[in-house]
């Protein structure tokens, strides 16, 4: 679910940004009057304004409920989402505590401080 909702939003924001890049502001209006007189006539002198605004408005709608649902979805907790910080503020185990993965602790047998010694004694 919470991928579909990523795609709808990724989709209703790329077409917002086009609807809007689309639209010519008020000041392109006054570039008409001198020789740009094929401004608007695709869709008519008022129809591209209200066309492309409406389309922009829905579109803005479609992404501020998505995000909702998208702040809904991701402040519930799921089990298998678990991500390293929610495993880092689990609590751990007590130090004397056994765990089922723990290795036995072997003794590493220790080499004597005066090897050394004889050897540079020695010559070697």
């Amino acid at each position: 679910m919470h991928d579909i909702l990523m795609i709808i939003q990724l989709v209703a924001g790329v077409c917002i940004v086009i609807l809007v890049l689309l639209q010519h502001g008020q000041g392109a209006d006054a570039g008409a009057g001198f020789g740009a007189g094929a401004s608007g006539t695709v869709f008519g002198a008022r129809g591209a304004t209200t066309a492309l605004s409406r389309a922009t408005a829905i579109f803005a709608a479609v992404f501020m409920l998505n995000s909702v649902a998208l702040t809904y979805l991701s402040t519930r907790t799921h089990e298998h989402h678990k991500t390293i910080l929610n495993l880092a503020a689990e609590p751990r185990p007590a130090a004397g505590a056994k765990t089922p993965a723990a290795l036995p602790v072997t003794k590493v047998p220790s080499v004597p401080g005066n090897v050394h010694r004889a050897e540079q004694a020695h010559g070697h």
